[in-house]
């Protein structure tokens, strides 16, 4: 079986909902990711997850910045922009073979109906001559 994606649904207040939509503005990312990082959260340290106020934050970490940052090479985000490109390209490609395969597909089925095998035989049979070849 493959691994599929669940929903998950459920209520908060209208202030929890302004926070988190906050917490993902601040982030730049969606209010869909910021729950699935807390859903991935919960699954990686079964369901133990403490909830610690922003101020308690730099204590616990021994004053380093939350969340950590890290910083990537110009050259990793390039070839990352340029396999991105290389995907999608190959992406347009496989469409256009799957629309070619089936405009093939529709000429076969409609030409169905005539017979475009030739038989030997027949060939033979149109010769009126009584000459042999031999191959060989």
């Amino acid at each position: 079986m493959g691994n599929k994606n669940k929903t998950i649904s459920f209520r908060v207040n209208e202030d929890s909902f302004e926070t988190l939509r906050e917490i993902a503005e601040e982030r730049d990312i969606s209010l869909s990711a910021v729950f699935r990082d807390y859903v991935d959260t919960l699954v990686a340290h079964d369901g133990r997850v403490q909830v610690v106020p922003e101020t308690e934050l730099g204590e616990e970490t021994g004053g380093n910045e939350f969340p950590p940052k890290v910083e990537v090479p110009k050259s990793f985000i390039r070839e990352h922009e340029r396999l991105e490109l290389e995907a999608e390209h190959l992406r347009e490609q496989l469409q256009e073979y799957k629309q070619y395969a089936n405009r093939l597909q529709e000429e076969v089925e409609a030409n169905d109906d005539v017979e475009e095998v030739v038989h030997l035989e027949e060939l033979d049979e149109e010769l009126d001559t009584d000459e042999t070849y031999r191959l060989g």
